[in-house]
């Protein structure tokens, strides 16, 4: 089997386009929650908490020099060194909610995807040698 062939037929399994289509499926996805987290969820969270925007708190680990201004842009730009621990809460923040968000949606989709109780089965037809044995037993019976 040359190369070429054994590459088709490893690219065209179920199980390779499945995860193709996983993938952009997953992109996509990954836009609706990044939309919901940051357009709905985390302005909700900054009113609660006082529209503080934890992502400009730092803590500047040198001596700030002159003409550089006290902001965590200006600060990295000029490369002092800060801990930017503002920007972890936010992230941190931004997980929490990712992960509720995705969980909620799971959840429906599971609860969608149920399916009915299926209807009880209906007996196995009776094996063909089982069906001769009670003839010869009907027969002997007369």
């Amino acid at each position: 089997m040359s190369f070429f062939s054994e590459f088709r037929e490893f690219a065209l399994k179920g199980n390779v386009v499945d995860l193709a289509v996983g993938v952009i499926i997953g992109g996509a996805f990954g836009k609706i929650v990044d939309s919901m987290v940051g357009d709905v969820f985390m302005p909700i969270v900054g009113a609660v908490v006082g529209k503080i925007d934890f992502s400009n708190l730092f803590l500047v680990l040198g001596t700030v020099p002159a003409g550089v201004e006290n902001n965590l842009a200006a600060l990295k730009k000029a490369g002092i060194p800060v801990l930017a621990y503002g920007n972890f809460i936010t992230i941190a923040i931004n997980f929490a909610i990712l992960a509720f968000v995705i969980f909620i949606m799971i959840k429906q989709i599971n609860r969608l995807k149920r399916e009915a109780p299926a209807a009880p089965a209906e007996a196995p037809a009776t094996p063909e040698d089982v069906l001769l044995l009670r003839e010869i037993r009907d027969a002997l019976k007369k």
